[in-house]
């Protein structure tokens, strides 16, 4: 019974983290089965993984200099950089095997949330179980429910986010330099995050009482609003793709005027995406037909860019009577 709450309480509410994030994704949809796909990674292969390497690489440290130092090390040194690596190849074999699903920066930062969710699902079951439930009943179970799900529950999102932002600026750059400089830098910003917030977590909130939680709660808290004015201004960019993309489309009369308005709008886009199942793949087609315009202006032809752009706006001109 007990092990059945701690896996609702880890498990549910980041569903509903990842449906936020799927929600803020407000143009282009990225596909349900590489999302699950993420999610799934992230709570098997990149927490078993994280568990295994960082046991191994603390049991060596811990023969050079310790125990106690091993731990140390452990908690603020080896968990981030090996959680942040097995998060970041999640998003890493993403952007090699379907790269063309890789559009935007706002792209990368949903996959990588995603993946990180997945993992904080896991970890947060194995936390409240066997160092909640187990150690303090199921009064230390909700105590951790609150500290890592309800007031920390965004924190992996973040910090692979950055990792994700990386892929998607090397993505949208041109030159190979560009593919590996980017993706490395996001990688050292997710790990620098992450281990910032265990650091304050061991040295100010594990002693410092509620100063030191209040603290690194907003330290947390400043870069969830980091994130999240990222998100809002590549949503508007975005926007303006579509604005410019679609222009192009009226004047073929591929769409109507009043389909671009609505389809540029995102509080329009969504009431027509309510009414029909034509609507809603009328108005993803003509997202995807945008985002494939853009990269053909951006990047060139690269891998194919203008038979996908025929063949987004045949579906548009097919779809578009539907609606």
């Amino acid at each position: 019974m007990a092990f059945l709450l701690a896996l609702l309480l880890s498990f549910v509410p980041c569903f509903g983290y990842a449906a936020i994030v799927y929600w803020l994704d407000r143009f282009e949809k990225e596909p349900a089965k590489l999302l699950f796909g993420a999610f799934l990674w992230g709570a098997l292969v990149a927490t078993g993984g994280a568990i295994i390497w960082t046991s191994v690489l603390q049991l060596g440290i811990g023969l050079l200099v310790g125990d106690g130092l091993a731990d140390l090390a452990g908690t603020t040194l080896l968990a981030p950089v090996v959680e942040e690596l097995l998060k970041g190849l999640a998003i890493a074999l993403i952007f090699l095997i379907v790269p063309h699903e890789f559009d935007s920066i706002l792209d990368g930062m949903v996959y990588a949330a995603i993946t990180a969710l997945g993992f904080a699902a896991t970890e947060n079951l194995l936390y409240l179980y066997f160092m909640g439930y187990l150690e303090g009943g199921y009064g230390e179970m909700f105590t951790l429910f609150l500290l890592r799900v309800v007031l920390g529950g965004w924190g992996h999102a973040v910090y692979t986010a950055s990792i994700g932002i990386g892929f998607a600026v090397g993505r949208l750059r041109r030159g190979r330099g560009s593919k590996l400089i980017f993706p490395f830098i996001g990688l050292m910003v997710a790990i620098f995050l992450h281990a910032l917030h265990n650091g304050m977590a061991t040295f100010l909130a594990g002693t410092a009482g509620l100063g030191g939680l209040a603290a690194m709660l907003l330290v947390d808290w400043l870069g969830w609003a980091v994130a999240l004015g990222v998100i809002i201004w590549a949503i508007r960019r975005e926007q303006r793709w579509m604005r410019e993309q679609l222009r192009e489309e009226v004047a073929l009369g591929t769409i109507s005027e009043e389909h671009y308005r609505t389809a540029c709008s995102i509080m329009d886009r969504g009431r027509a995406r309510l009414r029909s199942s034509a609507a809603r793949r009328f108005y993803a087609a003509c997202a995807n037909l945008a985002q494939k315009k853009q990269q053909l202006a951006s990047l060139g032809e690269e891998r194919g860019n203008s038979a996908r752009i025929a063949a987004l706006r045949e579906t548009v001109a097919r779809l578009a009577p539907e609606v």
